[in-house]
């Protein structure tokens, strides 16, 4: 008895690409000489920072030094000159804290309701609403400077943390608005509908429904708003007032001191305790925000 003809399977798929391949070399040089344009400053800053001004005064900034100190960064946090007060860094850390918890959570609360009800909800000169908001959001803000000013001295705010809440709130609602709109649009219709017949209300549908899928449109904002706050100057300088400092401003004054020897390596560590919080932020959340402005930004 024969034997049946065994089948042959031919291949398929695409064909596997060289490592070499043109392409592909081009794209790893690209992205390796991208790194190293942002990482090479900080690799400067972190090697400098550890250093004695001796060590600084030979040159050779890529050369890591044989006798590392940590004394800048010490200084830099509770001893460098701020101005009249030389208690460094560390005021103003809690003062950047003060500004920034509830600036994040009073816009992105506020935003992620009105965008919601944006979305889902369609009201009476909704549009118009949303069509201010996206102009908002295209105002410079030194053309609301001075307003603000009048408008939080009106308040009895003017020259304390509040009054800097109040303007990072004001100005971080109309992109968080747009952003949390879109991604609510971007969600499939018939959940919304199917809380509707199961008879869930406003609340309801936006606490059970659609908040547990919108981690990643809340991390975004939550990037956005601690990275622009946190690295806030103007703002800071202008409402704040003297005794309230954030560390930006406070970071400024550390390094144009002009009083005494120049310490690069205390401003170096100072623009490290600085930057810290944000950097951290992204290193622990860079995937759910590149999925979130992909969602939030585009669709809708």
């Amino acid at each position: 008895m024969a034997k049946p003809d065994t089948l042959t399977i031919e291949p398929s798929g695409p064909l596997p690409r060289p490592m070499f391949a043109p392409g592909r070399v081009m794209i790893y040089a690209v992205l390796i000489l991208t790194s190293l344009y942002y990482l090479i400053p900080l690799y400067v800053m972190i090697i400098t920072s550890v250093k004695d001004l001796d060590a600084i005064r030979y040159g050779n900034i890529f050369i890591p030094t044989a006798n590392p100190t940590f004394a800048p960064w010490v200084k830099a946090w509770s001893e460098a000159c701020t101005g009249l007060k030389c208690s460094g860094l560390a005021p103003g850390f809690y003062n950047s804290v003060s500004i920034t918890v509830p600036s994040v959570i009073v816009s992105i609360a506020v935003a992620s309701v009105s965008g919601y009800s944006l979305a889902n909800w369609p009201f009476k000169f909704g549009e118009f609403f949303f069509t201010v908001l996206l102009v908002g959001s295209f105002v410079p803000y030194q053309v609301m400077l001075y307003p603000l000013v009048i408008i939080t001295r009106e308040m009895g705010i003017y020259s304390t943390l509040w009054a800097v809440v109040f303007v990072h709130t004001v100005f971080g609602l109309p992109i968080l608005t747009l952003l949390f709109r879109n991604y609510f649009s971007s969600l499939p219709p018939e959940l919304f509908k199917a809380a509707r017949v199961d008879g869930a209300g406003y609340w309801r549908i936006f606490f059970q429904v659609m908040m547990p899928m919108s981690v990643p449109i809340f991390t975004v904002a939550v990037i956005l708003q601690v990275t622009g706050i946190w690295n806030d100057f103007l703002f800071g300088v202008i409402y704040a007032g003297p005794t309230n400092y954030p560390m930006t401003v406070q970071l400024n004054n550390i390094v144009n001191s002009l009083q005494g020897v120049k310490e690069y390596n205390v401003d170096m560590a100072a623009t490290i305790l600085t930057g810290i919080v944000p950097l951290a932020i992204y290193f622990f959340s860079g995937k759910y925000f590149v999925r979130g402005i992909a969602a939030g930004a585009v669709k809708g």
